[in-house]
């Protein structure tokens, strides 16, 4: 959401923001309404303050058969029927002024690249090198049948898009979940939280995901969606409140299943576990002051970061361009780990900045102590990794010419020791 009494004073800025989005101008409509539901409010404010000037008279005055006089009774009953009318002309007003505004992208970052798509997108360092193969590197999708990757059942189960792991494979997804999630919260100083997986309207609201992508979101019958992220749940936790700014920034992070009807991706990804609609994340979830967000930023990327770095997969960090930039992120890095399989870098996790986008929407402020002024936190998300992902990562960094996937060292305390999967073992 946007700070309407920012865009009254800074249109042409709105608009150049909004240009960057792709977006033509918005600002004169938006203003346009402001003005109108300003000029309804007024009307209704005086006629409410004239109602209750006349009932005031109406008390104080009778007639020789002590009944109030007929026109300040005439005067009052129209009044009711205008202010009736007015009220709900207000309404209308306000929530297509609210759905104006809450269905536009936020304003990036100054130092976000401009560009169309993600090859736009800029480079900002690499780290680790490709493994060189002294034989063909294969695809997860052809190296895990052999070591308990099952698509054909789980499409048997479920349909297309969903993977059952079993055996070796099975516990190491468990393994990479908590390794990260002991990472985070042991050594980066983030609180581990098991939050509600159904959530409402509103907490998807808050976070940006109503209205506008309903179509990526699973909903259940009682009207409850399914999170596609643990972000939802772990921003929402400051929905409505005022924070001490003295205890910011709150650092949140949960181990979840995520759901995705990934309706706007048709065709991308068909083969494999790269994009399923049910998947496991690590997810990192900061509340900041204003003047924090930037270094909580970088840090969160940092922690991010880490989980590879000990892992020894190579990965690249990308600052996203302004056409590939989602719309609640102020900024967004991505971190793209290498896949031998497919020659190519591929997203593990995208660290974003929101600014106040999401506490506006969410009404979530804090206040410095002493001061009645309160002002709305910053609110960032990143992934810590997506478990999927890194375990796709691993088995084509590490798989080696019988078919077999050699066990990173910092996970092997989490297999029991064990030191390779071993295919049709």
């Amino acid at each position: 959401m946007h700070d309407l009494r920012w865009l009254r004073d800074n249109a042409d800025a709105f608009d150049a923001g909004m240009k960057r989005r792709g977006l033509g101008p918005v600002a004169a409509d938006i203003l346009a309404l402001d003005r109108e539901k300003r000029a309804v409010e007024t009307q209704v404010q005086e006629e409410q303050s004239t109602r209750n000037r006349i009932s005031r008279e109406i008390g104080g005055k009778r007639g020789p058969d002590g009944k109030p006089p007929q026109d300040l009774l005439d005067q009052v009953a129209s009044l009711k029927d205008s202010l009736k009318e007015g009220e709900a002309r207000l309404r209308d007003l306000g929530e297509a002024l609210s759905d104006r505004l809450a269905g536009l992208p936020n304003l990036l970052a100054e130092d976000v690249p401009d560009g169309a798509d993600e090859t736009d997108n800029r480079e900002e360092r690499r780290r680790g090198e490709p493994r060189v193969f002294a034989f063909g590197a294969r695809p997860h999708d052809e190296i895990g049948p052999a070591l308990g990757m099952d698509f054909e059942r789980a499409a048997k189960l479920s349909g297309a898009r969903f993977t059952v792991l079993r055996g070796g494979l099975a516990r190491l997804e468990r393994a990479i979940a908590q390794f990260m999630l002991d990472l985070q919260t042991g050594e980066h100083g983030y609180l581990e939280v098991s939050p509600p997986l159904l959530v409402r309207d509103e907490v998807l609201y808050g976070t940006g995901q109503l209205p506008k992508f309903a179509e990526d979101l699973f909903r259940t019958t009682d009207g409850r969606w399914l999170i596609p992220t643990a972000e939802v749940s772990l921003t929402n936790l400051v929905m409505g409140e005022i924070i001490d700014a003295g205890e910011l920034p709150y650092r949140f992070a949960a181990w979840t299943p995520c759901f995705r009807s990934e309706a706007g991706a048709a065709g991308k990804d068909t083969r494999g576990m790269i994009r399923q609609h049910q998947f496991q994340k690590v997810e990192m979830v900061s509340i900041t002051t204003p003047e924090q967000s930037v270094d909580e930023h970088e840090r969160m990327t940092g922690c991010a970061e880490a989980v590879l770095q000990r892992l020894d997969l190579p990965y690249r960090v990308m600052t996203l361009c302004s056409g590939d930039t989602g719309f609640g992120a102020r900024k967004t890095y991505d971190i793209e780990v290498w896949l031998p399989g497919q020659d190519a870098y591929r997203e593990i996790s995208s660290c974003s900045n929101c600014g106040d986008f999401q506490a506006r929407r969410m009404n979530a402020r804090c206040r410095a102590k002493g001061e009645k002024q309160t002002s709305f936190v910053h609110t960032l998300n990143g992934s810590g990794l997506a478990v999927g992902r890194t375990l796709i990562a691993v088995v084509e960094n590490y798989q080696e010419a019988d078919g077999s996937v050699t066990i990173p060292e910092a996970l092997r305390s989490y297999m029991g020791g064990m030191e390779r999967l071993v295919a049709n073992g």
